[in-house]
């Protein structure tokens, strides 16, 4: 790794030195992934990969006061669970580390250095309680609050003066009136002149950690980024930064900005919600390939093909496919529904899939034992509980769905219960008929029983609650035809053997 010192004097190396694509993802560890950051991620991974380049993760902690333990560890678990792959990044290894801000002090420092050297920055003492009251009187004023550059005016003797009595100082750069234009990979030019509107920013703080406009600028340009892409609130900041590239001589990434992800109302999504941490979806049940599609869908990047049958994309395909000419420059509106459709339709493709089917498997096994942990007698075999999965598909959205109170009768199986209300002969008549039975169709089960119980005189409720009850042991639930559907006929068969009565078990076993 270059030390900190040559990185400065060789100022265009690195950006020269890449002909590939390098982009970032730079996180806060102040919280845990939501959607929106999932979106940036995915987004800027599936750029790298389109065109065969590097994808980097760099944690931004600048700001020590906000750091939420653990956050970072959690974050590239969420990346990896999603699919994402990190190229470079803390704990994945690469030649411009470290990718911790916290510990690049000394980086950031020399880059101050030079920006105090060349005139475009300079030292800051203006107290809180002097910052508070121009922030007050601007709001009196109805203005918008900024700071007025008081302390860029300062002479080299007064600064001298403020030092030697050991003053606390902040770094501010110097915004100029020139407008440095941005073209947009996706919202094409964008003009904003920021000294309009902002006074001059604070770049390093006192307490001698850079702040996040320069940290970054710093970080990208070190690290080679060829492209940055993130959401569009960063947008404004960016002529910031573009001022901060120019001041140091450096040639600037490109941007592009993604639009805002919002509810399918229009109103802006909020981490307060709740309910858009990946690890909410993750505890619901949600694969990652039907989170990073439904993601996808709704902020573009892809051909669109009208009235298309809804697929579910590997990450290579989407990597593959996609364009960032293609992403949308409005709100993307999020449609939960699609989610769900998304999810089953990812059940049925693991289902078709040797390994990815006994994984389904293993997880049902799993959640049932989680749901029921004082029943001993739960009915696990693999046959059956592929039977059930097939038969989720189109009906169910979630694994854990399968679990609820109402389906209880899959797993749980009725122990000691002995069929009492039909004879002996009318079990084994009942048996054979419904084993001659191809399809176990609700509909046909039910005309099937219905028949049976006239051919053998027997009244209809009252058979079938005696069913009800050897099949689930339970009392209510689904209809017995539908129950016998969802179990299906070895399930159903098997079941109504073991609560025939000991004495005709061994003709029982016949059938």
């Amino acid at each position: 790794m270059l030390k900190v010192n040559q990185r400065f004097l060789l100022r265009h190396f690195l950006r020269h030195a890449h002909n590939q694509v390098r982009v970032r993802f730079a996180p806060s560890p102040t919280g845990y992934l939501h959607l929106g950051g999932l979106r940036t991620a995915l987004y800027n991974f599936l750029y790298a990969r389109h065109l065969g380049g590097k994808f980097l993760l760099r944690i931004e902690d600048t700001d020590q006061t906000r750091l939420v333990p653990g956050a970072s560890e959690r974050l590239i678990e969420d990346l990896r669970w999603a699919g994402i792959e990190i190229d470079e990044g803390p704990g994945f290894g690469g030649d411009y580390g470290p990718y911790v801000q916290s510990q690049r002090r000394e980086i950031y420092s020399k880059a101050i250095e030079e920006l105090l050297q060349n005139g475009s920055a300079y030292r800051c003492f203006c107290t809180e309680r002097r910052l508070d009251l121009l922030r007050k009187e601007a709001l009196r004023t109805r203005q918008v609050p900024r700071y007025d550059n008081k302390c860029r005016h300062l002479t080299a003797t007064e600064i001298e003066a403020l030092l030697s009595k050991g003053t606390p100082y902040c770094i501010r750069f110097k915004l100029t009136d020139h407008e440095e234009p941005l073209e947009d990979l996706i919202y094409g030019h964008v003009h904003h002149n920021v000294s309009d509107n902002e006074g001059d920013p604070v770049v390093m703080k006192s307490d001698q950690f850079p702040t996040y406009h320069f940290a970054n600028v710093v970080d990208d340009h070190l690290m080679g980024i060829t492209h940055v892409l993130r959401g569009v609130e960063w947008q404004i900041s960016t002529t910031k930064h573009l001022l901060l590239y120019k001041a140091f001589g450096w040639q600037p990434p490109k941007f592009g900005h993604l639009p805002l992800l919002v509810n399918a109302d229009g109103t802006k999504l909020s981490k307060r919600q709740g309910d858009i941490g990946i690890q909410h979806f993750r505890q619901r049940g949600y694969f990652p390939l039907a989170l990073i599609n439904y993601v996808v869908s709704a902020g573009g990047g892809f051909e669109h093909r009208a009235n298309a049958k809804q697929q579910l994309l590997t990450v290579q395909e989407l990597g593959e496919q996609f364009h960032i000419e293609r992403v949308n420059s409005h709100p993307s509106r999020l449609n939960p529904e699609l989610l769900d459709d998304l999810n089953r339709l990812e059940i049925e493709q693991r289902l078709g899939g040797k390994e990815s089917r006994g994984e389904l498997v293993r997880q049902v096994q799993e959640l049932v034992k989680e749901a029921y942990p004082k029943h001993s007698n739960l009915d696990l075999a693999e046959d059956h509980i592929l039977d059930v999965l097939n038969w989720s598909t189109q009906r169910l959205t979630l694994l854990q769905d399968l679990t609820s109170s109402k389906l209880s009768f899959l797993w749980v199986k009725p122990s000691d219960f002995q069929l009492k209300d039909l004879t002996q002969q009318q079990l084994l008549n009942l048996l054979k008929a419904l084993d001659s039975h191809q399809d176990f169709i609700k509909d046909e089960l039910n005309v099937r029983l219905k028949t049976f119980a006239q051919t053998e005189q027997l009244k209809f409720p009252l058979m079938m609650k005696a069913l009800r009850a050897a099949l689930s042991g339970l009392k209510e639930g689904p209809g017995v035809a539908e129950m016998m559907e969802i179990l299906g006929k070895a399930v159903t068969l098997e079941r109504l053997k073991e609560a025939m009565p000991q004495e005709s078990v061994n003709v029982g076993q016949e059938v």
